[in-house]
């Protein structure tokens, strides 16, 4: 068989199987590891499949977000060691982005003293955060409100977005894979395009568990990211194919500051 027929085989097993190991498609294909694995990368950069411990599975589809009160109870330790370790990335006096999320409100939470700093949000629990409790001048995009992630979205908050030049950018997501990240929510996608294109480093903080599943619509290619900051969940083969995209992988458990309260 060619690669692409290889390829092919390999999907459509998956589709009526969910989850296949490595050695169960190099018996099948009758070709080595090396050629299996070769081709497993190939269809997981054009986001078709994922890696597993062993084996190989379809991605996980989202078809609506979870609103702001369901994330905010979910992977809450991972959020909090990505939010310090995205915090310490704010260099001094930088134009800060921090995109709707409960990962990057952990970031709001590390920022009260940066009186150096700006922050730009389309997030309210961000900026009401940020009012209350921080030092830093404080800008909101505005937009379409979406009550249930309680924060702006479609085109008026992506113009807003472009007014600005962001020394960096921190970009949230429910799902994401080695083709970028995507959503459920086609209103998401100016805003989040946005946030890059007016972004010198535009960086990704999302926990792990939120790897290998995608959305309706594309949103942002991996290459146009300058970092990640996620968890030690994420497997080792994907943070090495990140890092030769010339992306930074930050592993957020290895980041050891204290809590702040």
């Amino acid at each position: 068989m060619i690669p692409a027929e290889r390829q092919h085989f390999i999907t459509s097993s998956l589709a009526g199987r969910g989850v296949i190991s490595i050695a169960e498609l190099t018996a099948l294909l009758g070709v080595s590891h090396m050629t299996v694995r070769r081709d497993i990368q190939q269809l997981e950069r054009d986001g078709h499949v994922m890696t597993v411990p062993g084996g190989v599975r379809l991605p996980e589809r989202i078809s609506v977000e979870p609103s702001h009160v369901v994330k905010s109870r979910l992977q809450h330790e991972q959020k909090a060691a990505i939010g310090r370790a995205a915090a310490a990335l704010v260099p001094e006096g930088a134009v800060v982005y921090l995109d709707a999320g409960t990962t990057t409100l952990e970031i709001a939470r590390r920022l009260p003293e940066r009186s150096d700093i700006t922050v730009v949000t389309n997030d309210f629990v961000v900026a009401g955060y940020l009012a209350r409790h921080s030092a830093c001048r404080l800008y909101h995009t505005g937009g379409e409100v979406e009550r249930e992630n309680q924060s702006c979205v479609g085109d008026t908050a992506a113009q807003a977005v472009r007014r600005y030049n962001f020394d960096v950018a921190f970009l949230s997501t429910s799902s994401w894979g080695m083709r970028g990240v995507s959503t459920p929510a086609e209103n998401k996608v100016p805003v989040k395009q946005a946030i890059v294109q007016s972004a010198v480093k535009a960086v990704l903080v999302t926990d792990s568990s939120k790897y290998g599943k995608v959305g309706t619509f594309n949103a942002v290619p991996l290459d146009a990211l300058s970092a990640v900051v996620t968890d030690a969940g994420l497997a080792p083969n994907v943070r090495d194919a990140i890092a030769r995209m010339g992306i930074t992988v930050h592993i957020a458990d290895q980041f050891a500051e204290s809590e702040t309260v």
